[in-house]
């Protein structure tokens, strides 16, 4: 469906988007997460075709981007994080302005715009002025001239920035359901929507990949958080700690007749018994624990910190 291969951008000298590469297969929603500045826009514009790459291939629906640049825009429907609205027109004249412009006339126009009107929920609100509807109300506008053309791909630029709860939730539903008969890429720095909503993650960090997968993936090959306590001193609890391998950095607090233990590791459940088992061959049980996943905002600092520091 999309296909990205070693795409790079510079701006000048500055350099956005470094032998980037990466395949969207057709169908579900993909969360496309990146930290401020990691060259997450610029390779949404050039997925659009508002962009150039310096090098490199982008192909949508088979259709080369810069060769054959028609065929792969009319593939892909697109919400800017500001939707280009015309405030003076209602719903139903803008979106006949953006079906003109997409190539429908007629009879086709106008049942699509029914049809992407009906969809979004925006058809009771169709002859009222964009500037007297209310932010959700235009984000599903946005939506609707998106859907238009019949596009493949949907790629939505932060669509719930600045909506109240309610809205929230609605716009969320909505995309769950494009999601059914689309490919959404979906761009957003709410981490848990992302997490709610999409079936892989692509993480791009100082303009290169940093993971891409499933988020169940991404939480398995992540560090989780063991916190236990166990009946013995500081020192006994370091000396046990100190024989087991592959361990990450711990912390202790003592207790009253016990020491508070918390640790990262990345050995899943398997951690949590040779744990059990260490302390009970020292005579020393562990009394209490505790096991907490890492969440998408712990493996998202994580991912995006290493590239830093490697940089």
């Amino acid at each position: 469906m999309i296909t990205v291969e070693h795409l790079t951008k510079y701006y000048g000298e500055v350099l956005a988007v470094k032998d980037l590469s990466f395949e969207i297969r057709e169908g579900g929603i993909c969360g496309f997460l990146g930290p401020n500045g990691a060259g997450k826009t610029t390779t949404m514009n050039i997925l659009t075709g508002c962009l150039s790459p310096t090098s490199g291939t982008v192909k949508i629906c088979g259709y080369d981007i810069l060769e054959e640049p028609k065929a792969a825009k009319r593939c892909v429907g697109y919400l800017p994080e500001q939707p280009p609205l015309y405030m003076n027109e209602s719903p139903e004249e803008y979106l006949r302005f953006v079906g003109e412009v997409k190539g429908l006339r007629r009879e086709a126009l106008r049942s699509q715009i029914r049809e992407v009107m009906e969809r979004t929920g925006i058809a009771d609100v169709s002859h009222r002025r964009l500037s007297d509807l209310s932010k959700g109300y235009r984000q599903r506008v946005g939506i609707a001239q998106a859907l238009l053309g019949s596009p493949k791909v949907i790629i939505l630029d932060e669509p719930t920035v600045g909506l109240d709860p309610l809205q929230i939730a609605q716009i969320r539903d909505l995309i769950r359901d494009l999601g059914k008969t689309h490919t959404v890429i979906l761009s957003s720095h709410i981490l848990s929507e992302v997490q709610a909503l999409c079936q892989k993650i692509l993480i791009i960090s100082r303009g290169t990949l940093a993971a891409f997968d499933t988020p169940q993936a991404l939480e398995a090959k992540s560090q989780a958080r063991l916190r236990f306590r166990v009946e013995a001193s500081r020192e006994e609890t370091e000396k046990v700690l100190r024989a087991m391998d592959g361990l990450g950095p711990w912390r202790l607090a003592e207790e009253a007749g016990a020491t508070q233990v918390t640790l990262d590791h990345s050995g899943g459940d398997s951690t949590a018994r040779e744990l059990f088992r260490a302390f009970a061959g020292a005579g020393r049980p562990i009394v209490e624990m505790t096991q907490a996943k890492a969440s998408l905002e712990d493996i998202f600092l994580e991912l995006t910190e290493k590239k830093e520091e490697k940089a």
